[in-house]
């Protein structure tokens, strides 16, 4: 349905379209208009029933009040005009009595009660009343006591309509009450709908401008670049079936003549940039190549006669029965065995973890109790692949930058869990730490690739990281005084892949 609406707005011309937009405009105000006056009625409704019920109640009491002042001057002096003025005040009272709300539904159970019992009463009291305005002498036996009577129903029927009253207008004040918050709330639902009746003029007015102006604006910017001799202007393409189609459709097809020239420039400029592009990303790569070489000749300088030499040491520890030395040898030459006989670019977590406790342990004879070290390894090392030198350098980052320079030393921890196909490694130390401006310079030099603010190891691994794993991440949380957290994300799925 919205489509066929969508359709028939497009294929119409422009004086339908601006008619119709003008109709629209009228009806939204009529509407607005008309709802005003809803709320203006429903106010003054609410309003007038309540004030029509008390009305309706004074006017009894007032009447029944003549009514009494007017019985009691015609027995005092029974005269014509006295007696003409009695009659109307009891068809004044009989009317306005006829006229109290009786709906026990629209006046409540004690309201009803009240009217019922005034009503009753009212019929009682006529009888006696009438019965003593038409004797024509008040000297016979028993009218005094009979006239007592009469005016003590009198009293008591003034003393109902009083009550009544008392009971409406406190009624009154409850509905009232009620629809206090209804009328507080009308200003607010007057604000919403006149924001809805202006939502709907804006829109209306966008689509006007979506289907007329928005195509004769794109046409004059496609003529401006035109007129400066720039054809890589897409065709205009719009839905419309009216005039302004039409000369979208005219505007399009003379342009044509050269686009097809144009485009075909525009691809060859693109293809010489992509190879230009690609050519310097390949000198670039073998410079890289070429400095990683360098260095790793600068770090193998008869590694070979170091690790030998170790071993002999260890030996001659062993035989001497120096097991402090001994151990801090062989943890020595394990490091330098897993730098030399690693070559693959991933290892298992075991591996890694083996070289982290050699490293801490010669750590721990160097500084003593300053350094603590514990690990939690919520997951199988026998299973887990990481990159190869991605957890020692970590450690050793966090001993000699944070835990070493604070005198009385820290703690390190090793924590390692899983999240879904992701394992989460995370290396904190209780060292110096660094202020947030450090820190930002730290994630800096990361991001940038700039070895000379994070160090060559810290690098190279959030640069492995990120170049290895699609998901991979690296961050660093830090705070003076508190210490360092450097925590990795590292996809298993592209590793076991790789």
């Amino acid at each position: 349905m919205r489509q066929r609406i969508r359709q028939i707005w497009l294929s119409i011309t422009l004086k339908q379209k601006f008619g119709l937009y003008t109709v629209m405009v009228l009806l939204i105000m009529a509407v607005s208009a008309m709802f005003n006056i809803r709320l203006s009625d429903f106010s003054l409704s609410s309003f007038n029933g309540i004030l029509e019920e008390n009305s309706q109640c004074y006017a009894f009491q007032e009447a029944m009040d003549q009514e009494v002042s007017a019985f009691g001057a015609y027995i005092r002096e029974r005269t014509d005009e006295l007696k003409e003025e009695f009659v109307l005040a009891c068809v004044r009272t009989e009317r306005c009595l006829r006229s109290l709300p009786f709906d026990y539904e629209m006046i409540g159970e004690e309201r009803y009660a009240r009217t019922w019992n005034i009503q009753n009463s009212y019929e009682y009291y006529r009888q006696y009343r009438d019965r003593l305005a038409e004797e024509g002498s008040n000297s016979r036996v028993g009218f005094i006591s009979e006239l007592y009577q009469v005016y003590d129903m009198q009293e008591y029927l003034q003393g109902y309509a009083r009550n009544l009253v008392q009971v409406t207008l406190t009624a009154g004040n409850e509905t009232y009450q009620e629809q206090v918050p209804l009328f507080q709330r009308l200003p607010s639902l007057i604000v919403l709908v006149s924001i809805v009746l202006m939502g709907a003029a804006i829109w209306l007015t966008r689509v006007l401008s979506s289907s007329v102006i928005a195509p004769v604006v794109r046409l004059a910017h496609s003529a401006r670049k035109i007129a400066q001799n720039d054809f890589t202007e897409e065709d205009i393409s719009i839905p419309n079936r009216d005039e302004i189609g039409e000369l979208v459709t005219s505007y399009n097809k003379m342009k044509h003549a050269t686009e097809g020239y144009i485009n075909t420039l525009k691809k060859n400029h693109e293809m010489s940039e992509l190879l230009h592009k690609e050519e310097l990303e390949r000198i670039e790569m073998e410079k890289r190549l070429d400095s990683a070489q360098l260095e790793l000749l600068k770090s193998q300088i008869n590694p070979h006669f170091l690790f030998n030499t170790l071993n002999m040491i260890g030996c001659m520890a062993k035989l001497e029965d120096a097991e402090t030395t001994e151990r801090m040898i062989t943890s020595l030459s394990n490091l330098f065995r897993y730098n030399l006989k690693t070559s693959e670019q991933f290892v298992l977590l075991e591996q890694e973890l083996k070289v982290v406790h050699d490293y801490v342990y010669i750590q721990q004879m160097r500084f003593g109790d300053r350094i603590r070290y514990d690990s939690d390894i919520q997951v199988d090392p026998h299973k887990v692949i990481i990159p190869a030198f991605t957890l020692q350098p970590v450690v050793e980052n966090g001993i000699l930058h944070g835990l070493s320079r604070k005198e009385q030393g820290g703690r390190l921890h090793l924590r390692i869990w899983q999240e879904g196909r992701k394992v989460i490694i995370s290396v904190a130390d209780t060292g110096v730490g660094m202020d947030e401006q450090q820190r930002a310079v730290l994630v800096e030099g990361l991001t940038e690739r700039q070895n000379k603010k994070v160090g060559i190891g810290l690098g190279n691994i959030f640069k492995r990281i990120h170049i290895l794993y699609e998901g991979g991440d690296m961050q660093v949380y830090s705070r003076a005084g508190c210490g360092t957290a450097v925590q990795m994300t590292i996809p298993q799925e592209e590793a076991d892949h790789e």
